[in-house]
């Protein structure tokens, strides 16, 4: 079969405490292809979080390969990693991460400045993927006078606006009420519905649920790597 977007041939990790190496991952082979939506599980300590920040290129393996879309990242310099990172990655975290000095519009632009792209465009492009989210009427707002959801909406709308071949989520509904984290795993269905590949960190069943793989980790291994039967099929308790 071909390679995947993501293409991981024996990822090792260790870290290094004095001369005391501490083994995280332990050699993960993994393919994710092309608009697959992927939840990778695990319990504390598994390696998920490790994982997660080499997908996203925030962090380099101690040995094996990462292909990235055809680059291989796993020898890559910072620099080059952060313009991979900046061009194929969208990121979605549990904190948000939005600067609150900014308003909505100009927090989901953030990353068009890096891409040198002019104000106008970047505005235009920004209230785009604001309209998808559903907040066009708030991208004038701060953050602080959103709510939780509509603040994970944003950080949403920051993610895709440079049209990532990857969103690479951290546990998004890890500070949201049920009510709220349905409607925002709604707006990563739409997402992946409109072609885009999906990662998804969470500890949730019923979040990983709406992933269409499910890869459990354990011990900083592949445990089970399974396509997810009741995708689609969400028990919603309203």
């Amino acid at each position: 079969m071909a390679q995947g977007i993501i293409h991981l041939e024996s990822i090792h990790k260790s870290y290094f405490m004095g001369k005391q190496a501490l083994p995280v991952l332990k050699g993960i082979s993994l393919d994710i292809y092309k608009n697959e939506y992927v939840a990778l599980m695990g319990p504390s300590g598994s390696g998920k979080s490790t994982l997660m920040n080499i997908l996203g290129c925030l962090d380099t393996p101690t040995g094996g390969r990462y292909v990235l879309n055809g680059n291989d990242v796993s020898t890559m310099t910072d620099n080059s990693l952060a313009e991979v990172r900046n061009k194929e990655i969208g990121f979605v975290f549990q904190q948000f991460n939005l600067l609150p000095r900014l308003t909505a519009a100009e927090n989901v632009a953030l990353p068009l400045v890096y891409a040198g792209m002019n104000r106008k465009q970047r505005t235009e492009k920004a209230m785009q993927v604001l309209e998808m989210v559903g907040l066009t009427d708030r991208s004038h707002h701060k953050p602080n006078e959103l709510s939780g959801g509509q603040c994970q909406r944003v950080a949403i709308a920051r993610a895709l606006v440079n049209d990532p071949s990857i969103i690479l989520a951290d546990e998004p509904t890890g500070n949201l009420d049920t009510k709220t984290s349905y409607e925002i795993m709604e707006i990563f269905n739409t997402i992946h519905s409109n072609g885009n590949t999906i990662v998804l960190v969470t500890h949730e069943e019923d979040i990983a649920n709406h992933a269409h793989r499910i890869v459990r980790l354990r011990d900083g291994l592949v445990e089970t790597d399974k396509k997810n039967e009741h995708a689609g099929q969400y028990l919603h308790h309203s």
